[in-house]
């Protein structure tokens, strides 16, 4: 695969490494459902956008879509737990995510799924990651991102003004309590020229 990417301005670290978590900053949502954000958690993320943009197993799904059936507008790669991530980085990543958060969540962090949009035209539509037991029950799914930076957006279940977190180049969103249940987000489409990004999802077990 070979996508061209623009490096960071900002990020000039060479190695990629893990800034401290205390930073995150918390955006309560109402009804049970939160948010942390940290910009730049990780430094030198190119380093690992490089790896994440090789040959690591991406696959193109395809979903029935009235009539037809099209490709979903992403790639998509899914680690179980047992399998090896491909940076030691994300290793490290989710071991610092479970020191922090697992007392709060009662279970580790043990899957990462990792989606690849590579120009604008790629996008998730409004969702909640309620297969499994986030249907009925509060979970964490904490999401790292790498590479250009695209906003995930977030607005309450049936429709309401939304929430914007542009996310790219390290930054760090977690999303927790009932925020699976009671809200919805999104990667929108965008029309303006923008590199790949990386999305790099990790949920405890039972929760996709």
């Amino acid at each position: 695969m070979t996508l061209a990417h623009q490096p960071s301005m900002w990020d000039l670290a060479e190695q990629a490494t893990l800034e401290p978590l205390a930073g995150v900053v918390r955006h309560h949502l109402g009804r049970g459902a939160w948010v942390d954000h940290l910009p730049g958690w990780v430094a030198g993320s190119d380093e690992v956008l490089d790896v994440l943009l090789g040959d690591i197993g991406w696959r193109e799904d395809r979903r029935q879509m009235y009539e037809r059936e099209v490709a979903v507008p992403r790639l998509l790669r899914w680690y179980p737990g047992q399998e090896e991530l491909p940076h030691s980085l994300l290793t490290d990543a989710r071991t610092e995510l479970n020191r922090h958060y697992g007392p709060e969540l009662g279970e580790p962090l043990v899957t990462a799924g990792m989606c690849l949009y590579r120009d604008g035209r790629d996008s998730v539509a409004w969702h909640g990651d309620r297969i499994g037991r986030g249907r009925s029950a509060d979970t964490m799914v904490a999401i790292v991102s790498f590479g250009s930076p695209r906003p995930l957006l977030l607005r309450p279940v049936g429709g309401g003004e939304s929430l914007r977190f542009p996310l790219g180049h390290g930054d760090l969103v977690v999303m927790g309590g009932s925020c699976q249940r009671t809200w919805e987000h999104c990667i929108p489409k965008t029309t303006k020229p923008v590199g790949p990004r990386v999305s790099v999802q990790f949920r405890p077990s039972g929760v996709a």
